[in-house]
């Protein structure tokens, strides 16, 4: 059965630098949800898509979203069977966590940093972040947050 490592935290905290670090030693495939929330407004959408498309038993994938034209794109397929770490802002969800485990095997990790270096690490990132960080982090604040079996400080 595969195995499923689902990384969430908040935006710049460094899930992604986690997850490719992680993804790599252990050659495992690594989904973002940078790659398919629905744009801007789409926080909560993407969460709910992490169990409902990614990680589902027949046919699991996700739409690519292109954030130039704000539509959507092309679907990505994933193989059911394979091991996977999923990482992004709501990747860890009751519904998440209840999927995983139907694929198999699930480890939740929550990232966390100080507000200033998260916010200096997504704006060096993606400088045109800036004009949306207060409406993500609205969105940010709405997810519920389930307790994880393991949180990761970065600085």
């Amino acid at each position: 059965m595969p195995y499923t490592l689902l990384i969430d935290g908040p935006s710049g905290a460094g899930k992604t630098t986690l997850a490719e670090t992680m993804g790599r030693a252990l050659g495992m495939e690594v989904v973002h949800l940078d790659d398919f929330y629905p744009g801007w407004h789409g926080l909560s959408e993407g969460a709910r898509m992490v169990a409902t498309d990614v990680l589902r038993s027949a046919r699991p994938g996700y739409w690519r979203w292109d954030w130039e034209t704000g539509t959507r794109e092309r679907w990505v397929e994933l193989d059911p069977g394979a091991d996977l770490i999923v990482e992004g802002v709501g990747a860890v969800t009751e519904a998440s966590i209840r999927a995983a485990r139907r694929r198999g095997a699930v480890t939740t990790v929550r990232v966390i940093a100080p507000l200033e270096t998260r916010k200096r690490r997504a704006l060096r990132r993606d400088p045109g972040y800036e004009k949306y960080w207060d409406m993500w982090a609205a969105q940010e604040a709405q997810l519920a947050r389930p307790a994880v079996d393991v949180t990761v400080r970065l600085v």
